[in-house]
């Protein structure tokens, strides 16, 4: 009742316990559109009341209008084969309802699933859309788990994780090293993304993306769209090269290869995300680095081009941030953002757990991610990234994914339901103002150098340690000591 509420419908409750010749008599009086019915008592039991409810409409003449059921799966099973009701629910199945009362769509099969992240979060709405990152060390592996996944209907974006050889060599065999499916599957030809992607056409139809790569940004951005029909794109400004030793470019080249694959994804108006703020955060830089990074990468992105903005929030990075903090950081960030909106700049908001908090046992894991996802709906975002609980101890099978999203679901459904405000509490909204103060200056400093949009300028602001963490020494030492001045 209260999804439908929601949704616009004008609701009627008749409280527990209804007799039938109280429903008639409703029904009769009121006269509408859709009568909801639920029973959870023993199955055997119902399907006797059922029947004689349902003879008592049809005698009554008011079968004439949508019947919808909810009850236990024995229940549920039992009443598809009479076909009496236009839909049924066993309680787990919240998302089909909404779908229901969106689309008025009869059978799970009839449903069509957008196949854009836009229409996908507006057809979720109020509900996030979920992502996960999935790729094995095997492709005939990732294959199968695509199909598994894919058939539970448990998310709605598979991220493709592909190896380092895929990400940094795909277009040169010749420079790829011995470690087959480090870090992800093996992707070596244009039909083995095809054959991933044809996986995932089954279930609820996910959408699929992938890395945008370390080298030859374009050709492998014009590839995946023709294979996996990209859902959108994930770039860095200053990351995935020799810095971080991700990719064989260096910093410099980087930096403008990144501006060049964002002004081409702008010019196809495919969605943008930047892989910015966490990177940072995961080399321990100071928080207003990691938000001044994330603003930038934004404020550049709507100066290419680009019309729809996924701003990633990755909590929990570094893993000993305490919650207070971590909301604030996002918040902050959050807020300069959003502040470039306009009607031809949309932001999507996107959450995650990171990676590095998950302890290495796995039920402490499980209470991790419920607690990640439960301080991420602090945000409303749009797009739930999910990280699997088992990401500490190994690579996440089909079934950790499966897993990871139900956990993931619940605390969401919970959440929206209604849940405290941690927003407002003082010590989160003084430490917000005073990150956006500071972040605020390192932009202005960076501004000062010249034009964001120069790849040189974004160079210099790192050379000159504007952006800077404290895990980049070794690079700076070790790399480039002839190129940047201590």
């Amino acid at each position: 009742m209260q999804l439908a509420e929601k949704q616009g419908y004008e609701t009627i409750f008749l409280g527990p316990a209804v007799e039938t010749e109280q429903l008639i008599n409703a029904i009769r009086e009121h006269n509408p559109d859709i009568v909801g019915l639920s029973y959870r008592l023993t199955p055997k039991t119902g399907i006797k009341i059922l029947k004689q409810l349902k003879r008592r409409i049809i005698e009554e003449g008011l079968s004439e209008r949508e019947f919808m059921l909810g009850g236990l799966p024995e229940l549920v099973h039992s009443e598809k084969q009479d076909g009496f009701f236009s839909v049924y629910f066993k309680g787990d199945d919240t998302e089909n309802a909404i779908s229901y009362l969106k689309e008025g769509v009869v059978e799970e099969k009839q449903r069509t699933f957008p196949q854009n992240i836009i229409d996908r979060i507006e057809s979720k709405s109020p509900y996030p859309v979920l992502r996960h990152h999935f790729g094995l060390p095997s492709l005939e592996e990732t294959v199968l788990g695509i199909k598994k996944i894919a058939e539970n209907r448990c998310l709605d974006v598979i991220s493709l994780g592909t190896d380092q050889n895929a990400q940094a060599h795909f277009f040169h065999p010749e420079r790829m090293s011995t470690s087959e499916g480090a870090g992800g599957v093996p992707v070596r030809t244009k039909e083995d993304y095809k054959l991933l992607f044809q996986a995932s056409r089954r279930g609820n139809y996910p959408l699929m993306r992938t890395y945008a790569g370390t080298d030859d940004l374009i050709k492998l951005a014009q590839l995946y769209v023709d294979t996996i029909n990209n859902a959108w794109t994930a770039i860095p400004i200053f990351w995935y090269n020799q810095m971080d030793g991700r990719g064989p470019m260096d910093l410099e080249a980087s930096i403008k290869a990144h501006l060049d694959a964002i002004k081409w994804h702008a010019k196809k108006n495919i969605p943008v995300e930047i892989l910015e703020s966490h990177q940072w955060s995961m080399r321990d830089s100071k928080d207003e680095v990691a938000i001044a990074s994330g603003f930038l990468g934004a404020y550049i992105c709507k100066e290419l081009g680009v019309r729809n903005f996924i701003s990633q929030y990755m909590f929990n990075t570094p893993p000993q941030t305490n919650q207070r903090d971590d909301l604030a950081k996002m918040l902050a960030q959050k807020e300069m953002i959003e502040s470039l909106q306009d009607d031809n700049f949309v932001v999507y908001t996107q959450t995650r757990t990171g990676l590095f908090s998950y302890p290495i046992d796995l039920d402490m894991a499980k209470g991790q991610l419920a607690q990640s996802v439960m301080l991420q709906m602090q945000l409303n975002p749009h797009i739930v990234h999910v990280v699997s609980y088992s990401e500490a101890n190994h690579a996440a099978t089909p079934e950790n994914v499966i897993e990871s999203c139900k956990i993931a679901k619940q605390v969401i459904a919970k959440c929206l339901e209604g849940q405290p405000s941690m927003i407002w509490d003082p010590y989160v909204l003084e430490r917000k103002l005073e990150l956006i103060e500071k972040a605020n200056y390192l932009v202005n400093a960076i501004k000062s150098i010249g034009s964001v949009l120069d790849s040189k300028v974004l160079y210099q602001s790192v050379k000159r340690r504007i952006l800077h963490a404290p895990q980049l020494d070794s690079y700076r030492t070790k790399r480039i000591r002839e190129i940047f001045s201590f």
